[in-house]
């Protein structure tokens, strides 16, 4: 049984482009398809020119992207950084003798060799590289004369056996066991800090460089003898974006997958063609442009092209099966794009602003590589306002469609198996089981997606896979040296020499005390708690005089030592001091209860002009980014909701259709928190902006089914056969709108980078069930809320308008 309808829209048949009126339809319309030749020389330039700017497009990240810029934490860190060197970026190079220990002429030899090329490495921070072979590392005794100390590396170190000898005391009398030595003495630190900006240009310190040519040495030293594991910012980042060069791969992947479901529902070589060559102009002008503002692209921001790529087919099958139905009536393939660009133009421009909305609303995370994302994303949708609404119709205005591809568009059938499927979801009985099931699932998802954590879960670095190299070395250097790569520093900030205060030693003393009973936290350090062993010292090592003393002179005297010996610890003026707390893992929970703690010690003892001040260290920014995080979730999801919202209340002028819009996009995002949630994925910074952009791109759905479903009651067909016409017009297109979004992020699944897999995953997730939602869910929703357009206010219900009779036709 073949369906009718639908079959047109009221557009008249043209033949011949002889017998259309080139001034009709809008002063857009006109001015686009009148000026073709235009708009094609136009683009060309844009490729030309967009394309060489996005050759020289660079990646990499800095370290201050990573933060949340508004944060307290932050702010108080940012203003104490110059103090904190050795708390900011940094690299841990250990290296390892794979068969001996490092009391080895020849290991010893090798990390000299190791040691002084890593310190001429360009934006090392040098005053403050640490390892055997630095005469920063020192050791100290007391003696019936007094202190005596030095180097840890003799300073007649020969080789000799007893030169040797003599360094193994001095590692022992240092108590570097666990920080500087490995705790089996199989490997030894080089601890290298870097700077912010490079001090000769002022230019911002190149991570990648950095790694780059720490791997260098790597290369070169590592050998059946010698292991180096590297851990740290400039190391990661490095990783990542080594890592992510391979993201071409996936992309070439992703645009083949999303030609390859096109063709299979057109079966038409120059149509699809261009849609995939439109969505990849859009790519390069959006690239193009990024390069022009300044920016690069960073581990989050290159993820933007898949899903411009995506969105871009997306929409493009819209126009090209508006511009196959016409020219298989029989219309002119001139007069078809013009008629599909009457149609979809303002549909299409609402999506897209749905789009840019859910890529909007991450500008207000203040967390810079996020903004980046956003702002890459924007770009990328306004681009695509240009390559697919106009350019794709005016191509498609020169090349049509092939006339069997044109013939199958028109084969619409209620036998379909598609069709077969979901037209009984309009229907009562099966919209109220549709009904039931979803509200099992919503309450089910909230019920599991309470348990959603903020934060990393997994220790190591997160964004990497747990067997990557980077995970290998950080867990070699956690089982191998006494203290965690964790760090919790809170800042005290005093007058000029306040640090060397009894008063404020002995507050340090108190929170010191105070996050060791914290669980999670192994150890702590400070300027104040080496002030009581060098004080001890001074006295002949008597356990009387391990203590905070209240004379100016002692506590000056036991201070300069904590300098000398640990300057990472106290400044050169004594006015800021951390204190450092070695956690056991970076988990929210043990991040919350420092912080927690710590709050708790502050807002009672931050008096006077001693303030104790958060946070620094690598926890300690990781805390702020949580704190953020959290903050951000409910409000970006709020936010996003709230201008979908608007714009569906704009396009349909009905609370009802907006409640049928928005509730499987709603019961989609419930559903990816209880995902989350079982594949043990934190809300953090890779995967906040996921929510937002599967609601900003999952609405193009509802906006385009919807809509035809309500043009066709409004003509006067029930709603079984206005959704009937829907699922014929633009059901078979969503389908493949969501397969197709699907394929192209799917492929992420496999990324040797985890944030990019954890997204790749959800972002499946949500276009499938968006798609679903989109075809089973508002049917069913409409049943109960639409069936009578009556009920929808006086502008809507005016059947007879050309545009309303306009908007049937569906892509």
């Amino acid at each position: 049984m073949e369906s009718n309808i639908g079959s047109g829209d009221g557009m008249p048949v043209v033949r011949s482009q002889k017998d259309f009126d080139r001034r009709s339809g809008s002063r857009l319309e006109r001015l686009i398809f009148n000026h073709r030749r235009l708009i094609m020389i136009i683009s060309l330039l844009l490729v030309a020119i967009l394309g060489f700017e996005a050759s020289k497009l660079t990646i990499g990240v800095s370290f201050r992207d990573m933060m949340p810029q508004s944060s307290e934490f932050i702010h108080n860190y940012l203003e104490n950084a110059d103090s904190l060197r050795s708390l900011g970026n940094s690299v841990r190079i250990v290296v390892e003798n794979k068969k001996g220990n490092i009391y080895s002429p020849q290991y010893l030899q090798t990390l000299r060799q190791i040691n002084d090329r890593v310190y001429v490495i360009r934006g090392v921070d040098r005053a403050f590289v640490k390892s055997l072979w630095m005469p920063v590392v020192r050791w100290t005794e007391v003696t019936a004369d007094g202190f005596q100390g030095g180097p840890v590396m003799p300073d007649d170190y020969d080789g000799s056996p007893a030169s040797i000898q003599r360094l193994r005391v001095n590692i022992a009398r240092a108590g570097i066991v666990g920080s500087i030595v490995g705790g089996d003495q199989n490997s030894s630190t080089i601890f290298v800090p870097l700077l912010t900006t490079y001090g000769d240009s002022g230019k911002p310190l190149d991570d990648l460089a950095v790694r780059d040519a720490i791997e260098k040495i790597r290369a070169d030293y590592s050998n059946d003898q010698i292991a180096i594991h590297v851990i740290g910012f400039a190391e990661l980042t490095g990783d990542l974006i080594h890592g992510l060069r391979q993201v071409v791969v996936y992309f070439i992947f992703a645009a083949l997958i999303a030609m390859g479901f096109v063709f299979l529902y057109t079966r038409c070589p120059r149509s699809t063609l261009l849609v995939s060559l439109c969505s990849l102009t859009a790519v390069l002008w959006q690239l193009g442009i990024m390069r022009l503002l300044g920016a690069k692209l960073d581990p989050y921001s290159i993820l933007v092209p898949f899903l411009i790529f995506a969105v871009g087919v997306s929409h493009g099958a819209q126009k090209m099966n508006g511009v196959t139905q016409d020219i298989g009536r029989g219309t002119d393939r001139y007069v078809a794009a013009r008629y599909t660009f009457r149609r979809l133009f303002a549909a299409g421009l609402t999506a897209l602003l749905a789009d840019a909305v859910g890529f909007a609303v991450l500008m207000f995370i203040d967390i810079p590589v996020i903004r980046g994302l956003a702002l890459a994303a924007c770009i990328g949708v306004v681009v695509l306002v240009f390559t697919n609404l106009i350019l794709l119709p005016v191509l498609l205005s020169y090349t049509g469609v092939s006339e069997a591809a044109a013939e199958r568009s028109l084969r619409t059938s209620t036998s379909h198996p598609f069709i077969r499927l979901l037209a009984p979801f309009s229907r009562r009985r099966v919209a109220s089981v549709v009904l039931l099931l979803a509200f099992g699932l919503t309450v089910g998802g909230l019920v599991v997606g309470e348990h959603l954590k903020i934060g990393d879960l997994d220790p190591g670095a997160p964004e990497l896979r747990a067997n990557s190299r980077y995970n290998r070395d950080a867990a070699y250097v956690t089982n191998h040296y006494g203290l965690s790569t964790d760090q919790f520093a809170i800042i005290v900030k005093t007058p000029q020499t306040g640090v060397t205060g009894f008063r404020t030693l002995l507050e340090m003393d108190r929170l010191e005390e105070a996050l060791r009973d914290v669980p999670g936290v192994q150890t702590t350090t400070s300027a104040s708690s080496l002030a009581r062993l060098y004080t001890a010292s001074g006295y002949e090592g008597d356990p009387r005089w391990m203590t905070i003393n209240r004379d100016p002179y002692v506590t000056n005297d036991a201070i300069n030592n904590v300098y000398v010996a640990n300057p990472e610890l106290v400044n050169n003026d004594r006015s800021v001091a951390p204190i450092i707390a070695f956690l056991s893992d970076h988990k929210a929970e043990t991040l919350e209860r420092v912080v927690a703690t710590a709050q708790q010690f502050l807002a009672t003892h931050n008096t006077g002009e001693t303030k104790f001040l958060l946070a620094a260290g690598s926890s300690g920014i990781e805390a702020a980014t949580n704190i953020v995080v959290r903050n951000a979730n409910r409000r970006m999801l709020f936010m996003v909701y709230g201008a979908v919202m608007l714009l569906c209340f704009v396009t349909f002028r009905s609370w009802r259709a907006v409640v049928v819009a928005l509730v499987p996009l709603m019961i989609t995002s419930i559903l990816c928190e209880a995902l989350m949630v079982v594949l043990g994925i934190g809300v953090k910074v890779a995967t906040l902006p996921v929510t937002a952009l599967g609601v900003g791109i999952g609405v193009d759905y509802a906006l385009y089914f919807l809509s035809v479903q309500l043009a066709m009651q409004r003509r006067g067909y029930s709603l079984e056969e206005a959704h009937l016409s829907a699922l014929n017009f633009t059901g078979k297109v969503i389908a493949l709108i969501g397969v197709t979004l699907a394929a192209a992020v799917v492929t992420w699944a496999w990324s040797p980078i985890k944030f990019q897999a954890d997204m790749g995953i959800l972002l499946t997730f949500m276009f499938l069930w968006n798609m679903v939602g989109a075809l089973v869910l508002i049917p069913a929703l409409s049943h109960f809320l639409l069936r009578d357009v009556s009920k929808l206010p006086s502008t809507e219900k005016d059947s007879g308008s050309p545009g309303a009779k306009s908007r049937v036709a569906s892509s």
